[in-house]
């Protein structure tokens, strides 16, 4: 679904580039999406979160304050 970096830290890189669902319906009930807002150059730059801040992006969707993360890494 989505990658950790091997740094010591962990942080969680997110490329709408590299997302299946870009563009699509789920893109935009997607958390990425609701935090940084439909900006079509955000996709050019792909957001990177430490652990802490994925954590608190999964607590609001599993709440239902925010959609909850749907990248999904496209093959190929």
């Amino acid at each position: 679904m989505v990658r950790f970096a091997s740094e010591p830290e962990s942080v969680l890189h997110i490329d709408c580039d590299e997302c299946a669902l870009q563009c699509t319906d789920a893109c935009q009930d997607c958390v990425i999406t609701f935090l940084c807002g439909p900006d079509t150059t955000r996709a050019a730059t792909p957001v990177v979160v430490d652990l802490a801040e994925a954590r608190a992006m999964r607590l609001m969707g599993e709440a239902g304050l925010a959609p909850p993360l749907r990248h999904v890494r496209s093959t190929g």
